[in-house]
């Protein structure tokens, strides 16, 4: 069956980095795009980023353009997201997502804070 696992998240301050795992299995990683998000309390799940089945097309939402880089090894089955200059707003729950599926981890908590 489809799995996904989030690792990575933590405590850091503002203007720090993260680097966020999402290990894949029970698919043909490199087949599928990856995806994304994240849920801030009392907010909406929101898109993040998306990166294609060989890692050659990306996009970013405008909230993380220019901070955040999304990247993929499929000989790891392992989809990445680096967190640069993190903001307070960037407090989330972040999850990874088989593209246009309803295959979602079950999340790591980024926590931006002095």
């Amino acid at each position: 069956q489809v799995q996904l696992v989030e690792s990575g998240g933590g405590l850091v301050q503002p203007g720090g980095s993260l680097r966020l795992s999402c290990a894949a299995s029970g698919f043909s990683f490199s087949a599928y795009g990856m995806s994304w998000y994240r849920q801030a309390t009392g907010k909406e799940r929101e898109f993040v980023a998306r990166i294609s089945g060989n890692g050659q097309s990306t996009n970013y939402a405008d909230s993380v353009k220019g901070r955040c880089t999304i990247s993929r090894d499929n000989n790891k089955n392992t989809v990445y997201l680096q967190l640069n200059t993190l903001k307070l707003e960037d407090t989330a729950v972040y999850y990874c997502r088989r593209t246009n599926s309803n295959f979602w981890g079950q999340g790591t908590q980024v926590t931006v804070s002095s």
